[in-house]
């Protein structure tokens, strides 16, 4: 009984007051860099709305979502692996660990050979000009052993939820039609060594102690650069190599191993499409990634709307210093990338490099003004978090991987929004962001329960209810 009493004097101790309870949380950060993830006071309630009003629905369910995250590319993990390590690993805690501030990133995504943001182009099985080898024996992990591979372990000893996908910029040049990694398409008569080319991909990281729970087909499958690896591979080539090798090399792998279509942009969504209405390779597809670098997120939804049942992932973006100014920059980002892309079905969001110097490199080829998710000084290990730092970050704080999308108003007078019940806490959060030149007065409300948030022009917010 003494037990029963104590426990019953902490709980009222500890029990808070139903408008205490209700009160929700906000985090802001503006275009002009004056607030950065500021922790506001509590919201006020309010009787009747005021200004634009945002409904909150947990009724209506959407995608439940993986995370958010960049990729770890050869630029990053060297940029990384030259800092002092106690340096390293207080950035890689905040960036993918979940205590405190921490950004929790819980999704990356790694390049199969090298692109553009690496310091020579190179495949895991290169050969001079005319020869082969069929039986891959030569394929070696060996490129990326001194910096992708453990810094990508790095982040998985933080986050063991941290979920990993990769992709080939170009096949070894011996697979292509002009055997060389830049330009060129995949050889016909290649598919299937290919196949097994990305299948001892999967099998040797798995040894690193790198699981790879998803492959995209092809980067980029219908542009073939000029100065970096690419390849062009058509939606009916795609659809050949996933029905006819890659596909049933896979089925039935345990852990299974996703494989993802399209990985390029948003203007064509007839490519994916066309790959799909293969029934063969559709078997073996679970879903379909995006870039940002022309048209807009709507074309998720409709190859989503077509095939409901392939999950949807948005897999790059890259900010730059074409788009330095925040005030412009960071509500595009926020409302296009962001908010945009999970309205229209992903589960997942990665930007591109997760860590460039402030120039922009290293690179070989490709992109000179690319811009980080952080910048690091190699010469000084000073780092910059930038404006992708955190229009990433006010949704990946604070939703958590198998959280919910839930219904919330949509987009109007400058305001774009998107929500979440997280799964293990059952906590409601929602991402805001103001694109209009003026602050915005906005009325939440959830459950028929409503507060008031005053938001700065060109800014974004994050609003938790626990």
């Amino acid at each position: 009984m003494k037990r029963v009493a104590a426990l019953g004097a902490l709980l009222g101790a500890l029990s808070l007051t139903p408008a205490a309870v209700a009160a929700p949380q906000a985090w802001v950060t503006s275009g002009d860099g004056l607030q950065l993830m500021q922790p506001q006071p509590p919201l006020s309630g309010s009787k009747a709305p005021v200004g634009q009003l945002i409904d909150i629905d947990p009724t209506q369910r959407f995608q439940v979502m993986s995370g958010l995250g960049a990729s770890i590319t050869d630029a990053s993990a060297q940029l990384l692996m030259g800092l002092p390590p106690a340096r390293r690993d207080a950035l890689l805690r905040e960036l993918f660990g979940r205590q405190g501030a921490a950004l929790g990133f819980s999704l990356t995504r790694l390049t199969i050979g090298a692109s553009d943001f690496s310091t020579r182009h190179y495949s895991f099985n290169d050969l001079p000009p005319g020869r082969t080898d069929e039986t891959l024996a030569g394929f070696s992990l060996a490129p990326q052993r001194a910096d992708v591979i453990p810094i990508t372990r790095q982040a998985l000893a933080i986050n063991p939820q941290l979920q990993v996908m990769a992709s080939p910029w170009s096949a070894p040049g011996w697979m292509k039609t002009n055997d060389a990694l830049i330009q060129g398409s995949l050889r016909r008569d290649r598919h299937a060594v290919f196949a097994r080319y990305l299948v001892r991909y999967v099998d040797e990281m798995a040894r690193e102690g790198v699981p790879i729970f998803a492959l995209t087909v092809q980067n980029e499958p219908h542009f073939e650069p000029g100065d970096y690896p690419g390849m062009r591979i058509e939606s009916k080539d795609r659809a050949a190599l996933v029905g006819q090798h890659l596909g049933p090399l896979l089925a039935g792998r345990q852990p299974p191993v996703q494989l993802i279509e399209w990985d390029h942009n948003w203007d064509l969504p007839q490519a994916p499409l066309e790959m799909l209405a293969d029934p063969l390779a559709r078997r073996y597809v679970s879903g379909v990634g995006w870039h940002c670098y022309a048209g807009d997120a709507r074309a998720q939804s409709v190859v989503h709307d077509a095939h409901p049942d392939k999950d949807t992932w948005f897999t790059e973006c890259s900010g730059g210093r074409w788009k330095p100014h925040w005030p412009e920059t960071l509500p595009w980002m926020m409302r296009n990338v962001v908010i945009g892309s999970i309205r229209h079905w992903a589960k997942g969001v990665l930007m591109w490099n997760l860590a460039l110097d402030d120039n922009g490199g290293p690179h070989l080829g490709g992109c000179p003004d690319c811009r980080g998710v952080v910048s690091i000084n190699p010469a000084t290990a000073a780092i910059t978090r930038n404006l992708e730092y955190y229009a990433l970050g006010h949704v990946s704080r604070w939703v958590r991987p198998g959280a919910v999308r839930i219904g919330s108003s949509p987009g109007a007078d400058g305001i774009d929004s998107v929500a979440f019940r997280n799964a293990d806490d059952g906590s409601v959060v929602l991402a805001l962001c103001n694109s209009a030149p003026e602050e915005r007065l906005l009325t939440l409300r959830l459950n028929g329960r409503s507060s008031t948030l005053r938001l700065p022009r060109e800014s974004l917010a994050t609003v938790v209810w626990r």
